[in-house]
């Protein structure tokens, strides 16, 4: 009996199992395959091997129309914009969140040859000689998608990716203006049809419409250099649905750019440049209206007000200064930049970094010690969008503001510090003692009252000496150096240093530079040169950057002026060696040589912002 009731038992269980199987089996060929969807491990954005296929992404091409009309035909401009986003967009119904980048140079750019840059070699506060106009641009009236840039980082992930080529440039309608308010409210246009605020068509001019359904309307913008200003440009307009924006080494004032502290500068690299030459350099657009552009926008317009005799900063200047346009900025941003940037320079980030921080707008700041552009790794873009664009809560705001990739460490390897400038960062004040010809003595601390006096040392200009030969120089008029003692620890430098001097010119008009360079000058440092840091400034303008006027020969003037931030370490061995010049070979005008600029050393002092202050500055002596 025993025996009948295990062998029921068992074939009862064996029954029950095979059952199982056959309607385990019948569920998996009768269930729904499963949608492709974004996936997120650790706070980051992974790779979907659904979307992984790039045969299968789709893409296309459209006009999306914006609020403007720039080229002065009655139409509102329309702006050439390309997609790229995984199939399932299609066939499954998926909607998709949004990287985008927008730029002018996407259609090509104009030569670049020193005739058509304005001639440096002219005298101060006169008019310049007019420089060629270059060749037109190509048009590329064929041109349908428009960039594969950011495509195999965010696709894969489950992003589409948009382009588009800014106002008058590539096929994109209206007039390149290097700064001015349609290059903010173009971007917008796009955002806003991603969120189906604007209207998108099939063809320049025609009426077919075409709809961002697939997209959530939810927007991260990045880029570099010019691409990275138009995020900014694009933030600053408070359009909804653009929630998060990494600008690289963005240009974010064109007079700083341009301009230093009243001083018509150029930027490292690009000697002569200035706006209406970048203008030249991108006007891509359709030759139909290129001629109305270059009457409008440039003659009337840019060559009118850009102001190269006086390099005053005004109204032209503040409308394209995007730190007067943050109000309405709300997209957290994460800056990134070089300090050793002296094409689009360190400033340009710093200042809107600290202006956002300000406003309580979610920031954090990457830099490195390397040239022009550079993004941060894409790690930390990766957690960024993440977060403000996808909404995963993964706790990015708590991370240390400011990450700093260190000397000798590659971009990749970025040092976590709580915040740009360090927190532990206080000013320490040095002065010169005379001997600037060959090197004279760079004092730490504040001059005491009865300390002997230092008087005067006077310099004459000539631009035909770099300021690297300068400074390696063992004795020469054309500058004045003074140098701490030799490190015997490592100093950390971190913020915006400040010169305050005394000053007259035995003409009346005058360059000024201030260089702070590592002694002695090896050309072998780890970063690009022995430059720490520099400024520019024009005595012209000793009381503000928006008024100038001649210096009186032989009188003094007080001036102030801060040089580029940084964040470096400085090593032992080395010293600090503060130059004081006139026409910066590299960067300024080369007026005529001889004019003197004398120097009242008892009147004139160095700021840097030192990590551990005094103490630190001193056991670093030691």
């Amino acid at each position: 009996m025993r025996r009948w009731i295990m062998a029921g038992l068992l074939a009862s269980i064996t029954l029950a199992g095979q059952s199982a199987c056959r309607v385990s089996a019948m569920d998996e060929a009768t269930a729904a395959p499963q949608k492709a969807v974004q996936q997120f491990t650790n706070g980051e954005s992974q790779i979907v091997p659904a979307f992984q296929k790039s045969s299968e992404w789709i893409q296309h091409h459209l006009w999306v129309e914006t609020e403007f009309d720039s080229d002065g035909n009655g139409r509102n401009d329309r702006m050439h914009v390309d997609v790229t986003r995984p199939e399932q967009t299609d066939t499954e119904g998926l909607r998709v969140h949004v990287i985008y980048e927008s730029s002018p140079y996407f259609a090509g750019t104009g030569a670049n040859g020193s005739q058509y840059f304005w001639d440096p070699r002219q005298p101060l506060g006169q008019p310049q000689k007019k420089h060629e106009i270059p060749p037109a641009i190509d048009f590329q009236k064929d041109m349908g998608m428009i960039s594969d840039s950011h495509v195999s980082d965010w696709v894969p992930r489950g992003f589409a990716v948009v382009h588009s080529s800014s106002p008058g440039t590539g096929r994109s309608q209206g007039c390149p203006t290097v700064g001015g308010i349609n290059e903010s409210l173009a971007p917008k246009a796009v955002i806003d049809w991603l969120n189906g605020r604007a209207k998108g068509f099939t063809t320049p001019d025609g009426d077919e419409q075409v709809m961002a359904t697939w997209a959530t309307g939810k927007v991260g913008m990045t880029g570099t250099s010019y691409n990275g200003t138009i995020p900014l440009a694009a933030a600053t307009t408070g359009v909804e649905g653009l929630e998060a924006i990494i600008p690289v080494a963005p240009n974010t004032s064109y007079y700083h750019y341009y301009r230093s502290h009243g001083l018509i500068r150029h930027p490292g690299g690009y000697m002569g440049e200035d706006i209406d030459v970048l203008y030249n350099f991108i006007n891509s657009g359709d030759p139909a209206t290129r001629k109305y552009c270059d009457c409008e926008v440039r003659d009337k317009v840019m060559l009118t007000e850009l102001d190269r005799i006086t390099g005053d900063y005004n109204d032209f200047w503040a409308s394209r200064d995007y730190l007067n346009q943050l109000q309405s900025l709300k997209a957290a941003t994460l800056m990134a930049h070089a300090f050793n940037d002296w094409n689009v320079m360190p400033e340009h980030s710093v200042r809107i970094y600290e202006a956002i921080k300000a406003k309580g707008i979610p920031a954090q700041a990457y830099f490195h010690q390397g040239g022009h552009g550079g993004p941060p790794p894409l790690k930390q873009m990766n957690r960024w969008f993440t977060r403000y664009v996808c909404g995963v809560n993964n706790d990015v705001e708590k991370d240390p503001k400011s990450w700093i990739v260190r000397e000798t460490a590659t971009r990749a390897n970025p040092e976590p510090y709580a915040d740009y400038p360090h927190p532990e960062a206080r000013i320490v004040t040095f002065h010169p003692e005379k001997g600037g010809y060959g090197t004279g003595k760079l004092i730490s601390g504040h001059r005491q009252s009865d300390a002997p006096l230092q008087g005067q040392e006077t310099l004459i200009d000539n631009f035909s000496f770099s300021g690297a030969t300068l400074a390696k120089a063992e004795w020469t008029q054309h500058r004045l150096l003074y140098a701490t003692p030799k490190l015997k620890q490592a100093v950390h430098l971190s913020g915006t240093a400040t010169i305050r001097l005394r000053l007259a010119s035995n003409r009346a008009t005058a360059n000024l530079s201030v260089w702070l360079v590592s002694l002695p000058w090896t050309d072998s440092r780890v970063i690009t040169d022995d430059v720490i840091t520099r400024g520019w400034a024009d005595p012209q303008n000793q009381q503000s950057p928006s008024e100038s006027a001649p210096l009186e020969p032989g009188k003094f003037y007080d001036l102030e002026f801060t040089l580029q931030p940084d964040d470096q370490v400085i090593n032992p061995g080395e010293q600090l060696g503060l130059m004081i010049f006139s026409s910066d070979r590299d960067f300024t005008l080369w007026p005529d040589p001889g004019t003197e600029l004398t120097v009242d050393l008892d009147q004139t002092e160095l700021s840097l912002p030192l990590v551990g202050g005094e103490a630190a500055w001193l056991k670093a002596l030691e």
